[in-house]
């Protein structure tokens, strides 16, 4: 049988602009073994091409079909939802060119979708015209609902912020396309050709990459090199399939053999 993986980046891959210990050996031992894989990341300014720059520059060599964002997710969600539609659009890069490559025009009025992602050049004024639309009819989307990390110095208030101000201007909830949703995950893992009991998803996020491959019967693996830590774990009411303080110290032999 067929075994393959998705795999979060920060956190999992690096932190920040520093490569994590060991995460470079396992991407070259899945390319050497013919794993395949794909580097899943809910971060929505970046295209296909930023990630694997910046991956380059860590020293891991990938090419662009080997990633799949949360802003390509929402492109193939609207375009199968009403193909060829309109979006007003609080985003960047990535997301505005996922939109285009999917058929879709980006208008500041009378949009059938009001899509939010990660940005950093939101005025409160394209926030209240985001809540008109939304009001006067416009279905509201996230690329995710992830948080602000709650750091100082920290520039991005967080997608799920600045939603939280549109949805309680207007009283509709948001619809979220990225991790943990099962459209994002069962998009990645049909890209990879795999069925659910062959696919695992690696992430250092319980409440994101674990729970949403739980969610959709993926095997899982926790890194402990980003967000989650072990101390919190018992919080939550589901458990990964294996816990590790870094994704070098995964046994591929045995994972692959299980």
């Amino acid at each position: 049988m067929a075994k393959g993986f998705l795999i979060d980046m920060d956190g999992v891959i690096y932190s920040g602009n520093s490569l994590i210990p060991g995460a470079d050996t396992f991407i070259s031992e899945l390319k050497k073994r013919n794993v395949p894989f794909l580097f899943l990341t809910n971060n929505s300014q970046r295209t296909p091409r930023d990630v694997i720059n910046k991956l380059a520059g860590l020293g891991i060599s990938a090419e662009e079909q080997d990633v799949f964002t949360s802003a390509m997710a929402t492109g193939w969600f609207l375009a199968r939802q009403k193909p060829h539609g309109a979006a007003y659009v609080l985003g960047e890069g990535g997301l505005l060119s996922s939109l285009h490559e999917n058929g879709y025009s980006l208008v500041s009025q009378d949009p059938d979708f009001v899509v939010v992602g990660e940005g950093r050049n939101f005025t409160l004024e394209m926030v209240s015209h985001a809540v008109e639309m939304v009001l006067d009819g416009a279905k509201l989307v996230a690329t995710n609902l992830d948080p602000s990390p709650k750091k100082k110095g920290w520039a991005n208030l967080g997608i799920k912020a600045v939603v939280a101000m549109i949805e309680e201007a207007t009283g509709v909830k948001a619809f979220s396309v990225g991790k943990p949703s099962p459209v994002m995950m069962r998009v990645a893992r049909k890209k990879l050709g795999l069925e659910s009991a062959e696919t695992t998803m690696i992430g250092d996020t319980m409440d994101t990459d674990i729970l949403g491959g739980i969610q959709v019967g993926y095997r899982t693996i926790l890194t402990l090199s980003g967000v989650s830590k072990k101390e919190n774990l018992k919080r939550y009411a589901f458990s990964p399939d294996l816990i590790l303080n870094t994704v070098g110290e995964l046994d591929l032999d045995k994972w692959l053999a299980d």
